[in-house]
């Protein structure tokens, strides 16, 4: 725990005490930020939109890439004349960002008075609490890979009220030397299946109809059990999610390949109420047995293709979407072209793709043979251009077809429309009143682009 002297602020000290919360990243952190809300408003203190307007700024960070980092500490100078001239907001930067950076950011940014690893989200509301009090500056970062000091709040108050996201696993243990996950969230740990029971009952409960299931490696959800839990696995942890009353959609992300076993894709093909959604995200990383190998991704090309190939024997109809990284140090023409071989195989419905961005700490920001910035800006822009045809046969392939969509959110820079998702996670727009957002309706697909599908109610 480190400290600090804080400025006296003009507010009065019988104003109520309000917040704001952002966040970057993933939905691992929507769910924390969505968890936050509810323990500040526990507090009694009141949200605010516009964080320069707040007593304290919730940050809830990224750390996956370079870029995201750098997008908070462009945020964090933003506050420099609201501080200077009026003591607030204070900010708490919370979980992976927070977790790498520890204390030097708030030496660089005074009003940081809160910094706090993503496995000690527990302590943060009394922290904000207390530092609001005092103006003393809190440190609290993970020490133990595996220990974790969580937040128990339900998620109700959320930004679409339909919808919900449940962590069932922190940390990661894979450590694929690109990634900078297992050094700032630690190592993988299940949560106990009562636990994450107990809170889809409660967010269907308060309205929820679709929950997406997190985890950095979902599929291995229940490998640390030991004892009475010792043979639940995320395959039990799915059926048994599945069969919550009133929930209709059940989602999952992220898999890992060398973890998605039979018994998942069992339980899916034999989903008889449909509530499991036959999307699937398998990311690859490479087409290249060489570079998976100095990935540290644990498969090789031919053990991807196999697990590809039992998931659309098992559910003909999923969407399939990959993530993919070119530019990988070391990486040479030819081991380029075996992931564009990939791509074009096995025809994915959508691949997140990325060029290779050096996170310092892990072994490949190390190495000597890095691909030229500009080779690997090629590199994905071939990618892109062929999964843009592939994407774009695809959903041309569904223009007449009858679909359930659920509707989520008015649809940018076209009014009128509304936008939301299948089960395979296509997004489709279609024109519908805004009082059907949250509802899922038979839609008849009537057009596409690479990106999503046109659609009218039936």
């Amino acid at each position: 725990m480190g400290e600090g002297d804080n400025k006296v602020s003009v507010k009065s000290c019988c104003d109520p005490l309000t917040f704001s919360i952002r966040v970057f990243g993933c939905q691992m952190n929507v769910y924390d930020g969505d968890r936050l809300r509810g323990a500040m408003n526990s507090l009694g203190w009141s949200e605010m939109e516009n964080a320069l307007d707040a007593d304290v700024a919730i940050f809830v960070t990224c750390s996956i890439r370079d870029k995201a980092e750098q997008k908070v500490i462009s945020e964090l100078g933003r506050f420099r004349p609201q501080w200077e001239r009026y003591g607030r907001p204070s900010v708490a930067l919370v979980g992976c960002m927070a977790q790498r950076v520890g204390e030097s950011v708030a030496r660089r940014f005074p009003w940081v008075k809160v910094v706090a690893g993503p496995r000690r989200l527990g302590a943060v509301p009394a922290s904000i609490a207390a530092s609001a009090e005092d103006g003393r500056t809190r440190i609290i970062l993970d020490e133990d890979r595996h220990g974790t000091e969580d937040l128990h709040e339900m998620p109700v108050s959320r930004g679409r009220p339909h919808k919900a996201y449940v962590t069932i696993a922190n940390g990661c243990d894979q450590f694929c030397s690109y990634c900078i996950v297992p050094y700032v969230r630690g190592g993988f740990s299940s949560r106990e299946p009562e636990d994450i029971l107990n809170v889809i009952n409660g967010l269907v409960s308060a309205g929820a109809v679709e929950v997406t299931l997190l985890g950095q490696n979902v599929n291995s959800y229940g490998r640390d059990f030991c004892g009475v839990n010792g043979a639940y696995r995320f395959a039990g942890l799915l059926s048994d999610a599945a069969s919550v009353s009133g929930l209709k959609r059940l989602r999952f992300t992220t898999s890992h390949p060398i973890d998605f076993g039979q018994d998942i894709l069992d339980v899916m093909s034999s989903d008889d109420a449909g509530n499991i959604c036959p999307s699937i995200n398998l990311p690859v990383q490479s087409g290249s047995d060489k570079v998976l190998r100095e990935m540290n991704r644990k498969y090789t090309r031919d053990e991807y293709l196999d697990v590809v190939g039992r998931i659309r024997t098992a559910l003909p109809n999923v969407g399939l979407t990959t993530d993919l990284i070119v530019g990988f140090p070391g990486e040479t023409e030819d081991e380029f072209l075996d992931s564009l071989s990939l791509i074009e195989s096995v025809r994915f419905d959508l691949v997140h793709s990325a060029a290779f961005s050096p996170r310092e700490g892990t072994p490949a920001a190390a190495r000597t043979d890095q691909v030229p910035r500009e080779e690997r800006a090629r590199r994905l822009a071939v990618i892109n251009d062929v999964q843009f045809g592939i994407s774009k046969e695809i959903n041309k392939s569904l223009e007449g077809t009858t679909c359930g969509v659920m509707l989520d959110d008015p649809a940018p820079r076209v009014e009128g429309l509304l936008q939301g998702r299948t089960v395979t996670d296509k997004v489709v727009l279609v024109r519908a009143p805004s009082e059907m957002t949250g509802e899922i309706r038979s839609v008849r697909i009537t057009g596409s682009t690479a990106w999503c599908l046109e659609g009218e109610l039936i």
